[in-house]
Order: structure tokens, then sequence, then C-alpha cells
């Protein structure tokens, strides 16, 4: 398997630390909001990232965090519960949000089971700890309003700041930056706990005399959850490239700092999505949730599915045009999967496809995945077979193997297409009744009948195989 590691900036044939066990750490959602869809396409990414390893034989170890304290949080909880105090406020808004993530997550075909959701705030005792680290081996100062990182000292240790992308005087400033909201241009000593400012949430915390009563910076979140659950060095990191500087560079450097020199030996980041060609922003009304394409009419998997569409590494663009079109798309698979529930009586027809050799699409699948997730390739092959199949034979063996192929289908892609119903009693009494009524050429109570099943979510079809049916 290929992946493009942002530390090399080339594709590299992916090679685990330990053999059979991938470790894979990706950057969660900032729990006080809705996950907007640009947030949404980064976690499809690395869900179909872990579905192409394991499909690949390897068992993955897959960690995401929640950030549940930082700027936004804590403002948020403040402004919904001020009747609460500041950590049960803080609780309840991100405990609500977690919930609503987890819920839009297992929406859109991520595999939450498949994963380990792990908090900051459940980790405070970890990044005391690294922080003393950090401020023992002098890569950490005590300031008026926190502890921050020293980018100089670690440098001056030997160390590489600026892995991930190439960094020079022109964006390094000495300034230091107290924030959680930061500056993407310029490279600062970067907050590792911040004290406490007015009614905050806050956490004891002593460091060489100091009581600095407060709370974690956004950085040293990852870096401890991250090893507190893989290990360090552990695999894969994943993340959206608006991450790759300052986040992710800046886990790098307190990760490494007085250690060894490798955090993660792969960093793979997923291109922005943009909206009508624009970046995501509420100023522009171009803004947009899970909740607003299922108000819409549209399938959360049909979004899934315009993720899929587009190469990881290269930007997309949603608009409800494309996402209608993704629908329309993935409503012809759904079709498709569907025929497993009305297989055809025609010997002579079916010869052809009972010597389909179900193997072949699944292995060029796990080919173009192989190839550095090439998703947009890999599915062409669902249009094909679904161009190419109208009908399944009455024949046990063939109906095994297609259904084995959509489970297959369901693991790396999560389009639960291997998880379709059959129709109802009274549904097949009406497609009985229906059928009669074309063989008595009673035109008009046949399409009242297909009007019938349609307002029940069954669209019907006449062909010379008889009558085939799919939901809509």
């Amino acid at each position: 398997m290929k992946l493009h590691n942002t530390l090399t900036r080339k594709i590299q044939v992916f090679k685990p630390l330990h053999t059979n066990t991938v470790r894979l750490y990706s950057c969660g959602p900032t729990v006080y909001n809705h996950a907007h869809i640009g947030n949404l396409s980064s976690y499809i990414f690395a869900d179909t990232l872990r579905r192409t390893l394991q499909a690949t034989g390897y068992t993955v170890q897959h960690v995401m965090n929640f950030t549940d304290v930082d700027d936004k949080t804590i403002r948020r909880s403040a402004e919904q519960y001020p009747d609460m105090s500041p950590e049960e406020a803080l609780q309840k808004l991100t405990g609500t949000y977690k919930q609503i993530f987890l819920g839009d997550m297992a929406a859109i075909g991520n595999d939450t089971s498949a994963m380990k959701f792990v908090s900051a705030t459940d980790s405070i005792e970890g990044m005391r700890a690294l922080i003393t680290d950090l401020y023992t081996d002098g890569f950490a100062y005590i300031a008026e309003d926190g502890v921050y990182f020293s980018i100089e000292k670690y440098k001056q240790s030997g160390k590489k700041y600026g892995q991930l992308l190439k960094l020079d005087s022109s964006n390094t400033s000495a300034a230091r930056i107290d924030n959680d909201e930061y500056d993407k241009e310029s490279v600062h000593d970067f907050a590792l706990w911040k004290t406490r400012k007015g009614d905050e949430p806050a956490w004891e915390f002593e460091l060489d005399g100091h009581e600095l009563l407060g709370r974690p910076g956004w950085h040293i979140e990852c870096s401890v959850m991250s090893d507190n659950n893989l290990g360090q060095p552990f695999d894969i990191h994943t993340g959206g490239v608006d991450l790759i500087f300052p986040h992710h560079e800046n886990e790098i450097a307190q990760s490494t700092a007085g250690k060894g020199d490798v955090y993660a030996t792969y960093f793979v980041h997923n291109e922005h999505l943009l909206v009508d060609g624009k970046k995501m922003s509420k100023s522009l009304g171009n803004f947009f949730t899970l909740q607003d394409v299922r108000e819409r009419g549209y399938d959360p998997l049909a979004f899934r599915l315009l993720v899929l569409q587009s190469h990881y590494r290269n930007q997309s663009n949603f608009t409800w045009e494309n996402l209608g079109a993704a629908q329309n798309r993935l409503q012809k698979w759904q079709a498709m999967a569907d025929l497993v529930f009305q297989p055809v009586d025609s010997k002579q027809d079916n010869l052809a496809l009972q010597k389909v050799d179900w193997q072949e699409p699944q292995k060029l699948i796990k080919q173009q995945l192989g190839e550095d997730l090439n998703t947009p390739e890999a599915i062409t092959w669902l249009d094909r077979l679904s161009d190419d199949i109208e009908f399944l034979p009455n024949d046990p063996k063939t109906l095994k193997h297609f259904k084995d192929f959509l489970a297959f289908v369901d693991r790396v892609f999560g389009l639960n297409l291997s998880n379709r119903t059959d129709i109802t009693p009274s549904q097949k009494d009406i497609l009985k009744q229906r059928q009669k009524a074309r063989n008595d050429k009673e035109w008009a109570k046949s399409d009242q009948l297909r009007d019938e099943l349609k307002e029940q979510g069954i669209e019907v079809r006449d062909t010379a195989h008889g009558q085939i049916w799919h939901h809509i």
C-alpha cells in the first residue's frame, strides 16, 4: 500500500512499525457546536484509510480525540449555561456535542465501533507530566499567563522545527501567542498551559514552586492523548491540511523535545472541501452541517459518496447540484443491491452471470485504494457493475458471491449496500396485483398500483424479466 507522507513530501510504500498492527491517530472535533461538512469530509477520509488498511490485512488501532477544553468550548459553554459553574457548563456543552458528533459519524457511514474516542479533559494528568518534563529539560518557560514552549531552545538542541513545511525568518516571530486560534502565518512560542482568566474551568498545577491554576493549551492535548493510547512513535497521524501548521508541527516539537526524533512515521493530510468553489465561511452563507444536508432531503451517505468521488489530496467542491448527482449515483447502486431479494428464473440469461468472477472487481478496487487511496477510480467499478447487472439469477452460488461482494464494498467504502431490506408481504401482494392488471391490460389500474408503491418508497420498472423494484 502506498501513501503520501507529508513528512517526506512524497508517496511512499507504507511500512508499519510493527508487522501486522497499524497505530492510527486522527485529530477529532472541538465539541462546541455541530461539525461542519468540511470537518466531516476529513473524518470520512480517516475512516476510509482505516478501512483500506484493514482490507490490506492489518489490524488497526484507531484513536480520535475530542477537544473538550479550549477557548471556543469555554466561551460557548459560558454563553449557553450562565447559571452553571464553569466546570459544569463545560461538561454539559461538550457532552451534548460529543453525542451529536457520534450520531453524525454513524450517519455518514463512519464505523465508530472500530475507533477509540478520547477526551482532553480525561488526560489532564498526562499533560501536566509532559509539561513538567519539558520545563525540566529546558524547553518550556513560565510566563505571567502560563507555560510556553520555546521554539528557539528546541532548535538549539539540534532538532528541526519545520518538518512538515518550510519555515524561515519571514514567518518566524519571537512573540508568544496565548490563544487557541493560532496565527497560521508566523511562528510563535505557544502555550502549553494557560493560567485561569476570570471565571473559567480550571485544574490545579504546581510547577517549580508556581501555582498555575488553569488549563492546557490546544497542542499539548493531542501529544498526550496519542502517546497515552498508541505510544510513541506511532504509525500514522491524519488531519486536514489546515492542521499542518501550526498544530501538527507543534505536536512534533513538544513530543520530540529531549526525546527521540520521531513522533509519527507518516503524516497524511486531506485537502479542503470547498463550497461553491470557495472556502466555507458563515459570512458567505456557505457554511453547512449534516443537519442542513438532511433538511434538504439528502441521504448523509450521498455526502460520503461525494467526498469519495474526489481524491483526498485534491480540493473537492460541494454544491447542492453535486450532492444531488452523488445521491442519484448512490441510489443506482442501492437499486443494484436490492436485486438480491428478487432473483430471476431464466436459465439462458443467467448463464453469463453465473460465470462472473466476483473476486476480480474486489482485487481491482483494493489495487486502486492501495495507490494512495485512489477512491475516484476505485468506485468506478461499482458504476460498471450497476450498468451491467439488470437482474440476478435464481442461483444460490451466484447470489452468495454477489452478497459477499456487497459486504466487501461496505467494508471498504461504508455505503451500507449489504444491509438493504426486502419489501413487505403487503407490498409484494401489490406487485402481484399489478402484474395481473398488466396481464389483463388494465393499464390504469397498473399505473395506480405503481403510484401506490411509490408513495411507500418503492420504485417499480417493467423489464423482459418481469417487475423489478428498488427502494427510493
